[in-house]
């Protein structure tokens, strides 16, 4: 089995084409804007024609969809996440069209949840953001145009390799730094918002679970934890681990991002029906994962 992960050089990219590496009988090809892809992709750019011939050149049975923007201007948002996931559709029409297509979306295509209350598919999508709107518009793009398309909505990934884009990833990298001086201090924003964090290998398992399940597949998925907890236990979680002994500054407010949401859960049983899967890892092994992958990469 012939599988395309466009991204997967990137953060999910990553633990995603690892996961589908240990599929028997698979063969994992990469497409990415990065040097170290087999194929060369840009999602935000490249005409619906080129990334034809790319798909030809790669002839998958399934593509993965791990390429996404999380931050930046509203063009590089829209481009990334509402143009890609159209264009890639176009593209598979014409060049792959019995390949099925796996995309990672978020679950803040949903906005804001009710607390105590996890949202299922079929919750109206009530992005706030702006981030949440055009990952919105290619949940939308692959529903009307992919014949074999879901869509994963993925809760908050956790785990070993989180970017310093991501707040687990600068925590980690802030905390290393501080070490165990009882002078440290650690400026962060409103920690008081609730999140669904689901172990990034995880979100890995439930993307290889989508490849291979035979039959149409709902168009939409939760991928998460199934449970709500606030960031700052999250944060007070790792800071253990780092034997953090300094006072954290938290300011009110929380990022463009996120800001506007302070509780968000997601109901997956669908997933456990549809794929038989369910999370196999505890935010605490997600936390000991990241914690143990920033000690490699220190000098």
């Amino acid at each position: 089995m012939r599988i395309l992960v466009l991204g997967g050089t990137g953060y999910l990219g990553r633990h995603v084409a690892a996961r589908l590496r240990a599929l028997p009988g698979a063969l994992i090809l990469t497409a990415g804007r990065s040097p170290a892809a087999e194929f060369g992709a840009d999602l935000a750019a490249d005409p619906a024609e080129r990334l034809a011939g790319t798909l030809a050149a790669a002839a998958p049975d399934a593509v993965v969809n791990c390429a996404g923007a999380t931050g930046g201007d509203p063009v590089t948002l829209a481009e990334v996440n509402a143009r890609g996931p159209a264009v890639l559709c176009a593209a598979l029409r014409e060049a792959a069209p019995a390949a099925r297509l796996v995309h990672l979306g978020s679950a803040a295509e949903y906005g804001p949840g009710v607390p105590g209350t996890p949202v299922p598919e079929s919750a109206p999508a009530c992005p706030v953001t702006l981030y949440g709107a055009t990952k919105l518009a290619g949940t939308v793009a692959i529903g009307a145009s992919a014949p074999d398309g879901v869509v994963l909505r993925v809760g908050n990934p956790v785990g070993p390799g989180a970017p310093p884009a991501s707040l687990p990833g600068r925590l980690a990298a802030l905390l290393r730094s501080a070490g165990q001086d009882p002078e440290a201090v650690l400026r962060l924003g409103d920690l008081s918002a609730h999140r669904d964090f689901v172990d990034v290998r995880d979100v890995a398992q439930a993307v290889a679970l989508a490849v291979i399940t035979p039959g149409l597949l709902p168009p939409v998925l939760n991928i998460g934890a199934g449970k709500a907890v606030t960031v700052r236990e999250l944060a007070h979680g790792l800071a253990g681990r780092a034997g953090f002994r300094g006072r954290w500054a938290e300011s009110v407010g929380g990022s463009a991002r996120s800001g506007p949401v302070s509780w968000q859960c997601s109901d997956i049983s669908a997933a456990q029906r549809a794929l038989g899967w369910r999370p196999a890892h505890t935010l605490d092994d997600a936390l000991t994962a990241l914690w143990s992958a920033t000690a490699e990469r220190v000098p």
